[in-house]
């Protein structure tokens, strides 16, 4: 049997001992015989994937594990690439959350003015990825959590001929919520939307509908780290009559959200930057062969968990049910066949089957995710034409911007602030 070629590009990401950890996990069921660690930072590159080394040596894994900045040896001939990439690192993404402060404008990394340039800065590289996976890994599966995750598989899925599924840990952590909250981990739970746009809009128990129980009490899906978090009311949970993932607090309590982030003495991003230089100072010691609990400060719980099973569901065609980015092929009747949706599908060697959700009545639901899925749209046209006029299309119908001379404002100083990144934009 042919054995099987991992790439990661982003390696240098301190979230890659999640993913070995995962690898290692499944160890029988994968035959992995090389694992590529691309990165195009040298000094990270060399500290996680020296860990990344002796957790495989550690775990006697009978693999190659190549350390790599050229992204097509990366590439050629893989089965699987994961990629986690982040364009401009951290110092980029300080600016997506401390320059719209200045205009009223929540700053956050994937939704808002925020995601929006981060989603500008990644796209075009993304495609580049997958040109090169075209040439040189055709039949490759790109599994990708690159964030913002939604926006970019809309991309990929429209513009490439890669086989790609887009990938987030929040539909995994709502589950688990949920499933806490209701003291019971085998329920079927139905699961609609966006990436970070995203609602549990069913509970169900055999024939039992747990739904209005479950809303009755205010049960909310398990909150992500990189949110600071108040929590749904049960007013409100009652009022939109769904479970929304903890991202739409920036939706619903946009004011909140932005005096807190106000009053913050660092942002997310410079919290991110302390964290992740704590967790390198680990990663270099050469006696640590394990992913270090303190990983889950930065906000990566569940990922090797959620990529590595994706892996597993396909290579062994499990046919397994995982929420995942996918296009919708009239899989939810309200929203267009090629619009990438977040939502429940079978995974298996053959392909990602989204799941029919029939009898959708939720409009407050529907309606928001076609109000941010228009968004999206004209994101991705604006990042791959360098797009002025469909970059301001995008930010005046996104509900966290709207406003016409803000968004104007904060875009023209945005993009000046990104201009190395942005190279597809006239300046």
């Amino acid at each position: 049997m042919k054995g099987l070629k991992i790439s990661i590009i982003g390696a240098g990401s301190t979230y890659t001992p999640e993913l070995m950890e995962g690898i290692l996990q499944r160890m029988e069921a994968l035959p992995v015989t090389e694992i590529f660690l691309m990165d195009i930072d040298s000094r990270k590159l060399d500290i996680v994937g020296g860990l990344c080394r002796r957790m495989a040596e550690k775990a006697d894994l009978k693999a190659k594990v190549v350390l790599t900045q050229d992204l097509d040896e990366s590439l050629r001939n893989a089965d699987f690439v994961l990629a986690q990439i982040r364009v401009g690192m951290l110092a980029c993404r300080i600016l997506d959350e401390k320059i719209p402060l200045k205009y009223g404008l929540i700053g956050q990394e994937t939704t808002g003015i925020g995601g929006f340039f981060k989603a500008l800065r990644t796209i075009p590289v993304m495609l580049h990825i997958a040109a090169r996976m075209e040439q040189l890994c055709p039949d490759a599966w790109l599994i990708n959590f690159s964030n913002p995750s939604g926006i970019l598989a809309q991309a990929l899925q429209n513009y490439t001929k890669i086989k790609t599924i887009g990938l987030c840990n929040v539909p995994i952590n709502m589950f688990a919520g949920v499933q806490s909250a209701l003291d019971d981990r085998d329920l079927e739970i139905e699961y609609v939307g966006l990436n970070h746009l995203s609602f549990i809009t069913g509970i169900r128990k055999g024939n039992l509908d747990l739904l209005e129980a479950a809303l009755a009490q205010g049960v909310q899906g398990q909150g992500m780290k990189n949110i600071p978090l108040q929590g749904f009311s049960k007013e409100l949970i009652q009022t939109i009559h769904a479970i929304p993932s903890s991202y739409l607090e920036y939706f619903y309590f946009r004011e909140d959200k932005l005096a807190h982030l106000l009053e913050e003495e660092k942002c997310r991003g410079e919290v991110c930057l302390e964290i992740e230089e704590q967790l390198l100072k680990q990663y270099s010691d050469l006696t640590l062969a394990e992913k270090p609990k303190e990983l889950e400060k930065r906000g990566g719980a569940r990922y090797s968990e959620a990529a590595i099973s994706l892996v597993n569901a396909i290579y062994n065609d499990k046919k397994e049910i995982h929420v995942v980015n996918v296009l919708n092929q009239n899989a939810l009747d309200f929203m267009e066949a090629d619009d990438t949706v977040e939502i429940a599908a079978v995974i298996g060697r053959k392909g990602v089957i989204p799941v029919p959700v029939r009898n959708f009545t939720n409009q407050h639901v529907m309606e928001l995710m076609k109000t941010v899925k228009a968004y999206e749209r004209h994101t991705v046209q604006a990042a791959i034409h360098g797009d002025d006029e469909e970059a301001m299309k995008a930010l005046l119908i996104h509900p966290l911007v709207g406003d016409f001379n803000k968004a104007k404002a904060c875009y023209e100083e945005m993009k000046q602030a990104h201009k190395a990144y942005l190279p597809q934009f006239k300046f």
